[in-house]
């Protein structure tokens, strides 16, 4: 095997695949059952934070940057002339995965791929390659596979039972988008895969109440990718097709890359500017509060805004917006109700719901349970002082708030110049 070769394919390869963001572990649980290699249990992979604060690792390349569609905003767009064009071998895939694994550079494997010849060619290549490690390798460890639209339902079904995750990337947040920029691709073709894995998914999960042997299919679930910033939807539309992937089709997570401008030759394209970066982020917190918060999609946003505020975090616009629901009682309030206090998260809503049923809550006890008690103040009462919200509106509140913001995390950096 001719490793200069290997490595100057993976330098190409590996920069190709920074561009898909849809890639997390979260969710796999594959034990190492049988003498093999790597432990894919309670691990998170891809360069990103487990839920314990861990930062983990994997091999994230394309099989090849070969494609035969010309998606106006992809780099490796059939037009793309610039682009140097390899391939890796389905050995290739393996090896690399295998000597890096042993080298403990990676806890597993994300494989995509351009579109070479067909769906089903490709897509049979990249389940050839998880085949190899989980049977000839007795490899554990935890493999993300991308599905690609179009392939056969065998070889989706296939690589459902090596995958740990499989994702299809609908990239553009509406079908007419898609039809400007990506002719060649539809929604129908995204959609058919997205069933298919989550059928066979829940149809394993209820065999496996029976039959305890049953084999897992994808166990971390799928997810998706949604490109922003190369086309006009706004936050709220983005925000509800997420809303209906999750309850429509299973998904584990919805993916927001901001768009990288990387055709400027291109009519549409050309004007088009990367958005801030905070966009993503704010994207990001409004859709863990729909997955975790209860907040509904057209709650996050509203028709005179559907885009979402970058001065503050969407939970706190909501409040702002909804003067009337506060102050909450902590002491009294349900969970969900909790959930909708700025400065209070999942685990200290839970800690204050356990806490109260011994014990009348103050503040001093709710800064113990985890509240960010400088935003919290102002929307929830506790026993002793009500706090002064009804003296300020909504704009000098949250101007107040920024001010209280900034000024902690001056005082972070202060101390961490103290401690360091």
């Amino acid at each position: 095997m001719n490793f200069d070769r290997i490595q100057e394919k993976l330098a190409v390869l590996a920069d190709a695949a920074k561009y898909d963001v849809s890639c997390s572990s979260s969710g796999g649980k594959r034990k190492n059952a049988n003498g093999g290699l790597g432990n894919a249990e309670g691990m998170g992979i891809c360069h990103s934070f487990t839920q314990d604060g861990r930062c983990v690792s994997l091999l994230k390349i394309l099989l090849t940057n070969f494609c035969i569609y010309d998606c106006q905003y992809c780099v490796t767009r059939r037009s793309n002339d610039e682009m140097k064009r390899v391939a890796f071998t389905v050995a290739e895939v393996v090896e690399l995965t295998m000597s890096f694994y042993r080298r403990n550079y990676i806890e597993g494997l994300f494989l995509s791929s351009g579109i070479f010849k067909d769906a089903d060619t490709t897509m049979e290549r990249l389940v050839r390659v998880a085949r190899t490690l989980r049977k000839d390798h007795k490899f554990n460890g935890y493999i993300h596979l991308k599905t690609i639209p179009g392939a056969s339902e065998d070889l989706i079904s296939e690589a459902g039972l090596y995958a740990d995750r499989l994702s299809v990337n609908i990239e553009l947040p509406s079908e007419i988008s898609l039809q400007s920029l990506a002719p060649e691709k539809n929604y129908h073709d995204i959609e058919v895969p997205m069933e298919l894995i989550r059928d066979q998914a829940l149809a394993a999960k209820e065999e496996g109440k029976v039959l305890k042997k049953t084999p897992l299919f994808a166990p971390a679930g799928q997810s998706t990718q949604l490109i922003v910033g190369a086309t006009p939807e706004t936050d709220q539309q983005i925000l509800t097709l997420s809303d209906t992937l999750y309850r429509d089709y299973s998904l584990k997570r919805v993916y927001y890359s901001g768009y990288v401008p990387i055709n400027t030759g291109h009519q549409e394209l050309s004007i088009v500017k990367a958005p801030p970066v905070l966009r993503e982020h704010r994207l990001y917190q409004s859709d863990w509060l729909m997955r975790y918060y209860g907040f509904d999609a057209q709650e996050i946003t509203t028709a005179e805004a559907p885009n979402l505020a970058l001065d503050i975090d969407p939970k706190l616009a909501w409040a702002l917006r909804n003067r009337d629901v506060y102050p909450v009682d902590v002491n009294a309030a349900d969970y969900e109700l909790l959930l909708r206090i700025p400065g209070v998260g999942v685990r200290s809503a839970q800690r204050i719901v356990v806490a109260r049923r011994t014990i009348r809550l103050t503040r001093d006890h709710l800064k113990k349970l985890g509240v960010v008690l400088h935003r919290a103040a102002y929307f929830l009462t506790a026993d002793g002082p009500v706090p002064p919200t009804r003296e300020l509106d909504s704009v000098q509140l949250k101007h107040r708030l920024l001010s209280l913001d900034s000024g902690a995390r001056l005082g972070l950096k202060q101390t961490q110049l103290t401690l360091f």
